[in-house]
């Protein structure tokens, strides 16, 4: 259950201002049809994010102890200092029209890519490797992005504009490095 709960904080903290969370923005006022919107976070962020526990997992089977203590020590930190920096949506990110996909495709699609090499991609493959529970992992960062992009897709600017991004991030980049000490000091 930590595993789950951890994972689903981070990564709900971690979203907040993040590029995926502005490409919810988008493609609620381009479209207008929050459900398939919705949807296709899910389905991408599921599908994402199973590669990235996995990833996470094997390289538990590939690293020793102390080796992976370090590694995730230094992850964490790393994700610390990059929660730091402010994120935004790159033109190659925001959607040029509704393809043959539909609007759920296109999110699909979208989300999908937006997420590789983010940051909660990445804070996945590290807590599948510290917890070593693929699957609690996965169902927590899975809703961590749901918790923080629903919403967006459902009241869009109104709820971007209250929520102190730059709090919250703060606070993330905390989690990350009191996780990061944690690891290296092996006291988990």
């Amino acid at each position: 259950m930590e595993a789950f709960l951890i994972s689903t904080g981070i990564v709900a903290l971690a979203e907040m201002g993040d590029k995926t969370q502005l490409l919810s923005l988008v493609l609620a006022a381009r479209f207008r049809k929050p459900w398939p919107i919705v949807l296709g976070i899910f389905v991408a962020t599921l599908a994402n994010h199973a590669l990235a526990g996995a990833l996470g997992s094997w390289v538990t089977t590939m690293l020793g102890p102390d080796a992976l203590r370090w590694v995730l020590g230094a992850s964490f930190i790393a994700m610390a200092v990059w929660m730091l920096i402010p994120d935004k949506l790159d033109d190659g990110d925001t959607p040029s029209g509704v393809s043959q996909l539909g609007v759920f495709g296109t999110t699909v699609v979208a989300f999908f890519l937006a997420e590789m090499g983010d940051k909660t991609q990445i804070a996945t493959v590290a807590l599948a490797a510290q917890y070593q529970q693929w699957a609690a992992v996965v169902a927590g960062t899975t809703l961590g992005m749901m918790i923080a992009n629903a919403p967006v897709v459902w009241f869009g600017d109104r709820l971007v504009k209250k929520v102190p991004i730059r709090v919250v991030h703060l606070i993330s980049a905390a989690i990350f490095a009191i996780l990061g000490i944690v690891a290296l000091l092996d006291w988990g």
